[in-house]
């Protein structure tokens, strides 16, 4: 015969089980619930629509690109090889020139006020020219590596090849902070050439056929930007003439990409993805 305490023991056995169960499936919901964002948040993929089409010299291997007062800007690479080109688009002829030494390895450019900056791969040495005559007007220092470089209204941004992007400070090339770039949990690595459109940081992935679109806020990509397609293997030179250079026309909301040695400079319309 089972005692009346005997009973009470096994309720409140019964009773800790269930509690201790319900507890356990509430820490695994939440468990999953914390992943979750990290997928629900993965960037949307756009495609592109080619709007124009503009000559682009298969001598240049192309490491930084932006557009100015109708014209192209664009910082070439390749040690004995390396230069600032100032470019009509529409016939893709060399208006002016700067070369660097031999030894350099030229990498982004930028410009801020009446000057250009020109950074170099693993020399760490920035160049800053005269905007108007590509005349040398000092230079920087700066440690680790110099890939892609652009800038907001206040801050000149760069990458470096890991997913980092540092802002610094236009008058000393100092690092003010910098952000880590993710896709949902995932780091962006191999970030290259940069362009600021519109509140965003556009970055080239290296040896991919995507852009990035990412927040300057916390790093976070808002979307991406898929051109497959927009320059064939059979047209390139060799697998290092992979996209990258990205140039933008604020006055006329005209987006550009190019590529290292491609033979043209498109003009493109991002499509959005279908609802």
């Amino acid at each position: 015969m089972v005692s009346t305490m005997m009973i009470s023991t096994m309720r409140i056995s019964a009773m800790r089980a269930a509690v201790l169960s319900t507890l356990h499936l509430a820490l695994g919901l939440t468990v999953m619930a914390a992943a979750l964002p990290d997928r629900i948040a993965a960037a949307p993929v756009s495609s592109y629509k080619v709007v124009a089409e503009f000559p682009h010299s298969t001598d240049s291997y192309t490491e930084g690109l932006f557009y100015r007062d109708g014209l192209f800007y664009e910082g070439t690479g390749l040690k004995g090889n390396s230069a600032i080109l100032v470019i009509e688009p529409e016939s893709g002829k060399v208006l002016q020139r700067r070369n660097l030494p031999e030894q350099f390895f030229g990498e982004g450019i930028v410009d801020w006020g009446h000057d250009i900056y020109e950074w170099t791969w693993q020399s760490h040495i920035c160049f800053v020219y005269d905007r108007f005559s590509l005349r040398p007007v000092g230079q920087f220092a700066y440690s680790g590596e110099g890939w892609g470089m652009t800038r907001s209204a206040t801050q000149i941004i760069t990458s470096d090849g890991s997913a980092t992007l540092r802002f610094r400070d236009p008058k000393t090339f100092k690092e003010m902070r910098h952000i880590v770039v993710k896709d949902g949990s995932n780091p962006v690595e191999q970030l290259n050439e940069l362009e600021y459109v519109k509140g965003e940081i556009y970055a080239n992935i290296w040896h991919s056929d995507r852009l990035a679109r990412i927040s300057p806020r916390d790093g976070h990509v808002i979307g991406w930007i898929d051109l497959t397609g927009l320059m064939p293997a059979s047209r390139r030179i060799n697998k290092e003439s992979v996209l990258n250079g990205i140039a933008y026309d604020a006055q006329h909301d005209r987006l550009f990409v190019t590529g290292k040695q491609w033979p043209t400079v498109f003009e493109i319309k991002i499509v959005s993805p279908a609802k």
